[in-house]
């Protein structure tokens, strides 16, 4: 969903042909050409650029749509011809539609072209980009702070925050969390190459620049959620800022992970390197539901073009068209000689005030020591070992009785325990070693057992296990070279009999009794 930005000096939509941005504190007939003048500047201008200056533009397109599984949309977007963001908001009922909301209203409100920009006559360029939308993404986490004081239950929500300006010659990129900025770029022989313009503050991304795993790896990681760094109202996540030179033909996509996180790069690559900014933002919307949409999915489509486009009104996407943001309550602080009142605002409360008429005699007064203070700290201590004692006994006795299957060297194993380590200590050991080499499973069956399947019994491991022999003799089958028929007495040589060819369907080893059905042995791919 997408929503034009009313102006907030006439009902005219902002930027439409011949739509004056009017002073009220100006008038006169020098004035009044001024102003028509500006006007048919900014008309003829999608991007605030002057074509004699050669300064390039931008033509874009953006939509957020709430995925096939969500309820409501806790993305939200904002594009215009000088600034590109997209929100991704995390929280579930503590308001991650909140947070994205936050964000974008605090970010446009910095733009050259947005609601606040009436004021404003001069385009934000190079270094001073940086420091704009810095500077917005940290009054947008401030008020998340704000919020949250105000009311606890909003405690945990946060939001990525990916966003760009443009001057006309280079992009202000200002960068948190795991939604991201690709450009599209051809080379002369026109083939398009994608760059991630953004890194991922996430603990996958993490583990790919440690080495410890890789690229395809983390596309299917159990953790790939897990974000280190949001805006969440805590003042030490601060955004990545860096300057990006683009050109005539580059393509610009900005998109949530509903997109990204689903769809690798080479399809979007694939996808993004035809046809116009519509016709790539349907196309590329469309490979995200078709990836089975379990997120909302917001994408912003952007060409650099040196002829300027048709002026447009800013765009408000997902819930932030749909978000009323509270006010903030204001702080008292009580000195203690403010009088009770009814508001509910909060009071940080003043410091007791020492009895008697010297302060100096209560500071330096004898103070008898307080009584089985030791005896209490130790009854307490050994109560806080028993229960650790409790807990952790309890956990060890219920991780026996749990088990999986992963790899032992080259080989298939039955672990009995949990998968995990807690500071650096592994909470399983071998049970079984089968007879099953590593190399002989298919390549998605080996990346499932280093990454551990899990079962509910030790009869659902062995029987995960018998699925897995079964897919090794079957690819152990297919390696072996078959002999060449020989001819037969008449001299004519046998009938060929070409197969039929079908589009193996995605493994899927049963983790438990009550997994799907495994497919068979023999379709699948080794």
């Amino acid at each position: 969903m997408a929503t034009p930005i009313p102006s907030p000096d006439s009902p005219v939509t902002p930027g439409s042909p011949g739509t004056p941005n009017a002073d009220p504190d100006r008038d006169g007939p020098d004035e009044t050409a001024e102003q028509e003048r500006d006007a048919e500047a900014s008309s003829a201008d999608h991007s605030r650029a002057d074509t004699t200056t050669g300064r390039l533009h931008l033509r874009f397109a953006a939509k957020s749509h709430v995925g096939l599984i969500r309820k409501n949309n806790q993305d939200s977007g904002y594009a215009s011809p000088t600034m590109l963001v997209v929100a991704d908001g995390m929280g579930g009922a503590a308001a991650g539609d909140l947070a994205s909301a936050v964000a974008i209203d605090a970010v446009s409100r910095a733009d050259t072209e947005g609601p606040d920009a009436s004021h404003r006559r001069d385009l934000v360029v190079g270094e001073d980009m940086l420091e704009t939308l810095a500077g917005a993404i940290s009054r947008a986490n401030d008020k998340i702070a704000d919020l949250v004081a105000d009311d606890h239950a909003l405690e945990g929500m946060g939001t990525t925050v990916s966003g760009t300006m443009f001057d006309g010659e280079r992009l202000g990129v200002c960068h948190i969390g795991d939604s991201r900025i690709y450009r599209l770029r051809h080379d002369e022989q026109g083939n398009g190459e994608l760059e991630r313009l953004t890194h991922d503050h996430s603990w996958v991304q993490s583990l790919v620049d440690d080495g410890k795993i890789t690229e395809e790896e983390a596309a299917y990681h159990s953790h790939r959620s897990l974000l280190l760094k949001v805006l969440n109202g805590h003042p030490t996540n601060d955004p990545d800022v860096k300057l990006i030179d683009v050109a005539e033909g580059d393509r610009l996509i900005l998109c949530s992970d509903g997109l990204c996180g689903f769809v690798e790069d080479d399809v979007m690559a694939e996808i993004a390197a035809e046809g116009t900014t519509d016709q790539a933002l349907a196309d590329l919307i469309e490979a995200a539901l078709q990836a089975g949409g379990p997120d909302n999915v917001t994408v912003i489509v952007a060409d650099v073009v040196t002829e300027a486009p048709p002026a447009a009104a800013p765009l408000l996407l997902g819930a932030a068209t749909e978000i009323e943001i509270p006010a903030s309550k204001p702080i008292k602080v009580d000195l203690g000689d403010s009088p009770i009142t009814d508001d509910d605002s909060p009071l940080v409360p003043s410091a007791p005030r020492p009895d008697g008429d010297d302060e100096e005699d209560q500071r330096y007064a004898v103070r008898p020591p307080p009584r089985g203070r030791w005896f209490r700290r130790l009854v307490t201590a050994v109560a806080v070992l028993l229960i650790l004692g409790a807990l952790v006994g309890g956990g060890w006795a219920w991780g026996r009785t749990q088990f999986y299957v992963g790899a032992a060297g080259d080989d298939v194993a039955i672990y009995q325990g949990l998968p995990q380590n807690v500071v650096g200590i592994g909470l399983s050991q071998v049970y079984e070693v089968q007879q099953v080499q590593l190399d002989d499973l298919p390549v998605y069956y080996q990346e499932r057992v280093r990454g551990a399947i899990t079962a509910n019994s030790l009869d659902s491991a062995r029987q995960t296990v018998d699925e897995l022999k079964t897919a090794a003799e079957a690819c152990r089958a297919k390696r072996t070279p078959k002999k060449e028929p020989q001819p037969t007495p008449s001299g004519k040589p046998p009938t060929s009999v070409r197969p039929t060819s079908s589009a193996p369907p995605t493994p899927s080893p049963s983790t438990s009794s009550s997994s799907s059905s495994t497919s068979s042995p023999d379709q699948v791919p080794c």
